[in-house]
């Protein structure tokens, strides 16, 4: 579906001929609407319990390895385009895309703890790659390089757009949990009665838990509001990392699958203005360039340090993770985000994002085939077991039994009975 949104752009890119589309008031709202849902549906599902067990892997991850991707494309890309662009073309395509590897995570060779750290990574560098893309776009535009009056921070120094940028976004994820916490509260109708007693407990029990369910309705609804009043907040300031924050903490239960279509959506709709744009113009040898040093950054920054993130981490999910560069939504937001101020991004991040997933199918497709040639692991070599003990008799520390018992002559009788010489002795009279 996303290749035929594609080229349905091109379609009407060639058709219409839109001059100046990244130039106009509604296509940079559109463009902030579409990477807030991404950036929303990149986290929402990811479990807050697995971020905790990965914490240090994936803030070394998202910021160490974003900036060591971001400067390794870059260091190529200068190269290829002379300039500032140069970082921006390398920060657009640095991120993971979370919607390939959620499809990626079903492989059976990977361990749970590299599953867990792919799927985080590729969730967190999605704002951290926005944020650090708007900044670096701030520096290069101040410093007499591309075009454009769209901005992303005020008319400050360039520390100090930053700061003020991610205060902004604490304080939006700070009044997002005020309202989550408020929301959760009111829905949820006040202190819990305890549990019915008695004759009368299944009708009651019946009643609360349609009582429940009620509540967890008003929650949902109230949630999905205020996912949306977010949402559109984000777009509006581009206050990005607020939004993949929330999207951790903050769910919309019964609504989960229509934000799913919603973020399914949005890449639709990306691929088809990515269309409009490169049926304008693109740049198929710096694309496949971009997207070469795309990939084999991942490789670099996943091959050196995942032993460091993950100590004890397998050389197969060594290798998985290296291969694991794929590139979306987020990289189609960024060149449509970017490109009323870089004319041309998206001509070079279109044929780089083909590029980079091309590479990736098919390096995997080489892997998953040389591990089936080599077959599975040898199995661990268990301890050789101790030799047999005699169950009975001094060596077994038990002692041998005596005649006596159910399987004695007499039975039970023998135990008691000193007729049939038990040792009981005579069983007291009862009167």
């Amino acid at each position: 579906m996303a290749i035929g949104a594609l080229a349905a752009g091109l379609v009407v890119g060639r058709l219409a001929h839109p001059h100046d589309l990244a130039g106009l008031p509604a296509y940079t709202v559109t463009a902030g609407v579409l990477l807030a849902i991404g950036l929303y549906g990149s986290t929402h599902e990811l479990e807050a319990a697995d971020v905790r067990e990965n914490l240090r892997a994936v803030v070394v991850a998202v910021t160490l390895g974003v900036l060591l991707k971001a400067g390794l494309i870059s260091a190529v890309m200068v190269l290829v385009v002379p300039g500032p662009e140069a970082m921006i073309l390398g920060i657009a395509v640095a991120q993971i895309d979370p919607l390939s590897v959620a499809a990626m995570g079903a492989r059976d060779r990977m361990s749970r703890r590299a599953k867990t750290l792919l799927s985080a990574w590729a969730s967190f560098d999605d704002p951290m790659t926005v944020l650090l893309s708007f900044y670096v776009a701030v520096l290069a535009t101040r410093a007499g390089e591309g075009s454009g009056s769209v901005s992303v921070a005020p008319d400050r120094s360039t520390g100090t757009d930053f700061l003020l940028t991610m205060i902004a976004n604490v304080v939006l994820f700070g009044v997002a949990m005020l309202l989550w916490y408020l929301v959760r509260r009111l829905a949820g109708g006040g202190r819990p009665q305890p549990k019915p007693v008695g004759a009368a407990a299944d009708t009651e029990g019946a009643g609360s838990r349609d009582a429940k369910s009620d509540r967890r309705g008003r929650t949902d609804v109230l949630a999905l509001l205020l996912v949306a009043a977010l949402i559109a907040v984000a777009a509006v300031y581009m206050l990005v990392l607020a939004v993949a924050l929330a999207g951790l903490l903050v769910r919309v239960g019964r609504f989960k699958p229509y934000v799913n279509r919603a973020v399914s959506g949005a890449f639709l709709v990306a691929a088809c203005f990515l269309g409009v744009l490169l049926a304008q113009d693109i740049e198929p040898l710096p694309g496949l360039v971009l997207g070469g040093a795309a990939f084999g950054a991942q490789m670099v920054a996943a091959l050196l340090a995942g032993p460091r993130l993950v100590p004890g981490i397998s050389r197969v999910d060594r290798w998985y993770l290296g291969l694991g560069q794929q590139n979306g939504i987020t990289a189609i937001l960024l060149a449509l985000a970017l490109e009323p101020r870089f004319p041309g991004t998206a001509a070079v991040v279109g044929p780089a994002i083909i590029t980079v997933n091309l590479l990736h199918y098919g390096a995997n497709l080489v892997l998953d085939r040389a591990l089936d040639a080599t077959g599975p692991p040898p199995p661990p070599v268990s301890p050789p077991e101790p030799p047999d003990r005699p169950t009975t008799g001094p060596a077994s520390g038990r002692e041998e039994p005596g005649p006596y018992g159910p399987e004695a002559p007499g039975g039970a009788a023998a135990r008691t009975s000193p007729a049939a010489g038990g040792p009981a002795g005579p069983l007291p009279e009862v009167s």
